[in-house]
């Protein structure tokens, strides 16, 4: 399976910044074929990507109803997104959003055929204290439906206290934390040796080869540098052919 390299855009850009984006993208997307390429811009631009995948950066745990300001996965659908991210630890954070809501979403995601990008990842409090694999086995194992497989779903590994710092995990906590998490989805996934695995914490150009190339680093979630252009190509440039 194609390694995966996904910008997550967060509240930034404009109609017109993400059609470019779009535009520039669209030689990158022949010339790179072996790598497969999305971003998830804010919901109202959502359309402007015509060449890119369109992903989106959340959803409803509800399909349908009296819930002002929510966007539901089945509207994703049809407005032609193919991934969604889920469970991001600005979402855990900011919203109190808990395993079971992000569980409940993932199963609204794959009855719409979108695959969840689900994030999980420590704060610096808990991997100092020990708790790191505690903490992420457990949002995995809490937040996956029973329905999910390789095929359908991503896992996104983003250490809390590597995010937006420009603090990148070092290689040897990518892959120990990598290892493990491939290891947690063997015990009850009988293709988890398929499942892409994405790490994500400032990923920028410089450090890109090292981590996309790792040992079940499987793609990256890329923040602030999936807006500019040059580094979001840069970056899925390293993945090795």
């Amino acid at each position: 399976m194609k390694k995966l390299i996904a910008g997550n855009w967060k509240m930034n850009g404009n109609g017109d910044t993400a059609e470019a984006f779009d535009n520039d993208m669209e030689e990158v997307l022949n010339k790179y074929s072996h790598v497969e390429w999305l971003i998830c811009p804010p919901f109202p631009y959502i359309a402007s990507l015509s060449n890119l995948q369109r992903g989106a950066q959340d959803c409803s745990a509800y399909d349908r109803g009296a819930y002002t300001g929510e966007v539901s996965a089945a509207m994703l659908a049809d407005m032609g997104c193919t991934y969604c991210i889920v469970g991001h630890s600005e979402r855990r954070t900011l919203h109190m959003e808990d395993n079971k809501l992000v569980r409940n979403k993932v199963k609204q995601l794959l009855s719409h055929n979108i695959r969840p990008i689900i994030c999980v990842g420590e704060t610096l409090e808990e991997r100092e204290a020990g708790q790191a694999y505690e903490v992420v086995s457990r949002q995995i194992l809490e937040s996956l439906s029973d329905n999910i497989t390789s095929e359908n779903a991503v896992l996104a590994y983003e250490p809390v206290w590597a995010i937006g710092t420009g603090k990148a995990a070092t290689l040897c906590d990518v892959t120990k934390m990598h290892g493990m998490i491939r290891d947690l989805l063997k015990s009850s996934l009988a293709t988890a040796a398929k499942m892409r695995i994405l790490y994500g914490g400032s990923v920028k150009p410089s450090n890109a080869a090292e981590l996309l190339n790792a040992d079940n680093v499987d793609g990256a979630l890329i923040g602030s540098a999936s807006l500019l252009h040059e580094d979001f190509i840069a970056i899925g440039k390293a993945v090795e052919i």
